[in-house]
């Protein structure tokens, strides 16, 4: 799998440095890893995600939180109490084909 350009040279720097949540940024690369490997959306827990990148569950939580509302991720749930299926999402990508 290859890793978009925008993903290090824009991507980290806005999350990184500009939103200050360096965790948000190690989930995305995580679940952009993960979606490549199985080839489509993430069904993955808090617990194992946080123990797969090295950082606690409530950094996790928060993480995830704030890419959703980024837009940098999807969500679905099959119920409230499932395991939530991630869909990594890349809005750069779609704002380049709309521009052809």
């Amino acid at each position: 799998m290859t890793l978009d350009d925008y993903v290090v040279d824009v991507l980290m720097r806005d999350l990184v440095g500009h939103d200050r949540r360096p965790a948000s940024y190690l989930v995305y690369l995580w679940l952009t890893a993960e979606h490549g490997h199985r080839k489509g959306p993430v069904q993955v827990s808090y617990q194992e995600m946080s123990e797969s990148i090295g950082i606690s569950k409530s950094s996790t939580q928060a993480a995830v939180s704030w890419l959703l509302r980024r837009k940098l991720l999807a969500v679905s749930k099959e119920n409230v109490t499932a395991t939530p299926c991630y869909t990594v999402r890349q809005p750069w990508r779609d704002s380049k084909r709309r521009l052809e």
